[in-house]
């Protein structure tokens, strides 16, 4: 969930209580997300002059991105960015989140690839919803990327269109561990049981 979520708002605690289900509060804002082996993360994380004009606020970076995934999807499924999320057509696939510092910000979107339709059971109707959804359930709301296009021409293809604004090349994650000296303190972290049962006594 984002930064600011509450868990008693944004999940039926009870069953996640009940399977033991993972909690994670991330540092970035943005909603609540089931992730598992059919969720595809991109993100990117720049030094604000990284891309030339580009101010860093959550509207111009928003903008920014939807408009390299319009190179991804051209002529894919009716693509649109409707209120911060990533459509074919009416139907979510993306959400994405960001976080901005003076210097820097990151940008990552969760992909719909696959996913678990029971495991969508774990998520309520959130309070705040964008006015497309039209208060559509979860399963009503979105669609699943595999539907649309193999997932190898979809990593790809968003590896061509950031070329056309970055210079990539390949790394391994072990080497970017290795070559840092700085102490990483994630501020993303795991909720406690105790956290989700306070709030769901809360929420009586």
């Amino acid at each position: 969930m984002g930064v600011s979520g509450k868990p008693a708002e944004l999940l039926e605690i009870e069953s996640v209580l009940d399977d033991q289900v993972p909690v994670i509060r991330r540092f970035t804002g943005g909603g609540t997300v089931i992730v598992d082996h059919g969720t595809v993360f991109v993100t990117f994380i720049c030094n604000k002059e990284a891309v030339p004009n580009l101010q860093p606020y959550p509207r111009p970076i928003m903008s920014w991105s939807s408009s390299l995934y319009s190179k991804v999807f051209q002529g894919i499924g009716d693509f649109h960015l409707r209120e911060n999320d990533y459509v074919f057509g009416n139907h979510k696939f993306g959400g994405n989140a960001q976080s901005i510092t003076k210097n820097r910000w990151i940008h990552h979107t969760s992909f719909l690839w696959d996913f678990n339709v029971q495991n969508m059971s774990y998520l309520k109707h959130p309070k705040r919803a964008p006015a497309y959804r039209s208060a559509r359930s979860h399963l009503d709301f979105i669609c699943r990327m595999k539907d649309y296009m193999p997932r190898s021409t979809f990593m790809d293809k968003t590896v061509e269109a950031t070329e056309t604004q970055f210079s990539l090349r390949p790394i391994q994650l072990e080497a970017i561990r290795t070559c840092t000296e700085a102490e990483f303190c994630p501020s993303s972290r795991f909720l406690t049981n105790e956290e989700l049962e306070a709030a769901a006594v809360a929420l009586q």
